[in-house]
């Protein structure tokens, strides 16, 4: 009887490479970074687009009707929230929005109201800003019912 050692056979086993797998993640990194800028530009706009819905939607028309009720507008004091609560007013036919609440803006800021406008200066017109991404009112990224209406005067005009 013979006997024989028998050597163990290597088994191949598949695998990456370290420079594939370094190759790989260098390919993810760059179409992310040529990606992901476009997918977050549309985002916000999307809420910008949104912010100014519920501006010269909701809003304008809620504020329209409790005009047109009362025979005026809400002062700063009582803000929005007379669109939804009655402020003691016999003619109040409200609530004028479908939300039990005031609705915030897409940022997840409230929404500010002034009346008479502080904005233009105005007795006869009344501002609705959302503060926009940067969650600051008074700056550049601000969504107001003015530049909406500006927006729509110029679109007219062309």
């Amino acid at each position: 009887m013979r006997m024989t050692r028998s050597s163990p056979q290597r088994k191949m086993v598949k695998a990456f490479t370290l420079m594939e797998l370094l190759l790989v993640i260098t390919i993810i990194s760059i179409l992310a970074a040529v990606v992901a800028p476009r997918f977050f530009g549309r985002s916000q706009e999307a809420r910008r687009t949104a912010a100014r819905q519920t501006i010269a939607g909701s809003f304008r028309v809620a504020l329209a009707l409790f005009e047109q009720d009362i025979g005026r507008y809400p002062n700063t004091e009582e803000g929005l929230e007379v669109l939804i609560q009655n402020p003691q007013e016999r003619n109040w036919k409200g609530p004028y929005l479908e939300s039990a609440l005031i609705p915030m803006d897409p940022w997840g800021n409230p929404y500010r109201y002034a009346y008479p406008s502080e904005l233009m200066n105005s007795e006869y017109l009344y501002d609705i800003v959302s503060p926009g991404p940067d969650g600051s009112f008074g700056t550049r990224d601000d969504v107001t019912n003015h530049d909406i209406l500006t927006n729509a005067d110029n679109l007219r005009n062309t």
